[in-house]
């Protein structure tokens, strides 16, 4: 509690009230440190809101162009490990399937079936309108919490090149006022204890 006493006490937006202690490098911190939280807020909400909205909306395109198509097994899927592996009843493995799209080209590519699936075995695969293979389109439940997590991180990282420089100004700006106060303490220092 001596530094509180030291101090005195805490005085809100004191840079903004009447004093005729001010100067013009208070104005000027008082300014910074204004705009350095204004911008961080801003660029922080702006970037976190537009990466979020940028990731929901990617997926939401996934989900309406990406369909499932039923493929094939070209032939029976074996067990490509060693023998000597546990194997669960659950085991899915690499294996060949063929598909037709919407235009009735075929298809074929290597997607994981059942251990076991014999030649002929009906798969679900799911298509870009390309006809390529992709995986399963995110959930829209699943797309919110992907776009809010992403949305953060980029909020974050965006507000953070605004504060790092608004703290970078305000510390030069403080270098700047100690210096001044070195020099003035130079010239009037001596000018203490004489009695005129």
């Amino acid at each position: 509690m001596p530094l509180k006493a030291f101090r005195g006490p805490k005085v809100w937006l004191w840079r903004w009230r009447r004093n005729p202690l001010k100067r013009r490098a208070d104005v000027v911190e008082a300014w910074v440190v204004l705009g350095t939280w204004l911008l961080t807020v801003v660029a922080g909400v702006l970037a976190g809101l537009a990466a979020a909205g940028a990731v929901e909306h990617g997926f939401a395109r996934e989900r309406a162009e990406w369909q499932p198509v039923v493929a094939r097994v070209v032939g029976a899927a074996r067990q490509t490990s060693s023998p000597h592996a546990h194997t669960s009843g659950e085991e899915r493995v690499w294996a060949e399937v063929r598909w037709t799209v919407a235009d009735g080209t075929a298809h074929t590519g290597q997607v994981r079936v059942g251990l076991g699936s014999k030649a002929g075995t009906p798969v679900t695969v799911w298509t870009d309108p390309q006809g390529r293979l992709v995986g399963r389109p995110t959930s829209a439940s699943e797309a919110a919490f992907r776009g809010t997590l992403i949305g953060g991180l980029v909020g974050t990282g965006a507000a953070a090149v605004p504060l790092v420089g608004g703290l970078a100004l305000r510390r030069r700006l403080e270098r700047r006022r100690m210096d001044a106060w070195d020099t003035e303490w130079a010239r009037l220092g001596p000018q203490w204890g004489r009695t005129v």
